[in-house]
């Protein structure tokens, strides 16, 4: 698998992952559906319009799944083990239909697990940024990663 393991993740490493992804109309009018999510903002133009954005936004939990998704293949495509939380979360500013989203992610702190001893914690930081290099997501993330050679408590 392409994903980093425990052992290869220091703290302070940066990861500029290289795939973006363009939001459509269409993506986020199924998210809001998919989630009954029923906000104005994301699905009615004319109210939307009368807003200090002028236009429907992307729901911005859209947006954290995207930025998210964004990093697997590059950070944890079949090294982790689990999410363990998301803290911190800002939307600075908004992403519209059309926009695209780049991700970075930095190391902030690792620890050995302390009831998976195969295991390691990592927090990360997660910046998303439009195509124009605008900040719309910023976020930290606690998971479990896979070490890539698990101690022997029998050792």
């Amino acid at each position: 698998m392409a994903g980093k393991y425990y052992e290869e993740l220091e703290v302070g490493m940066r990861i500029e992952h290289p795939l973006g992804r363009t939001v459509t109309e269409a993506d986020n009018v199924l998210f809001c559906a998919l989630t009954m999510n029923t906000q104005p903002l994301h699905l009615d133009e004319h109210f939307a319009a009368q807003t200090q954005f002028g236009a429907r936004i992307v729901n911005g939990l859209l947006t954290l799944g995207l930025a998210v998704g964004l990093t697997v293949a590059d950070l944890t495509a079949g090294t982790i083990i689990a999410n363990l939380g998301y803290d911190n979360v800002q939307h600075p500013r908004p992403m519209f239909h059309g926009d695209t989203l780049y991700v970075t992610s930095e190391v902030l702190s690792k620890r050995d697990s302390r009831s998976n001893l195969g295991a390691g914690v990592v927090r990360l930081r997660h910046i998303g940024r439009n195509q124009r290099g605008e900040i719309v997501i910023e976020f930290e993330r606690t998971a479990l990663f896979r070490k890539r050679k698990p101690i022997d408590p029998t050792a």
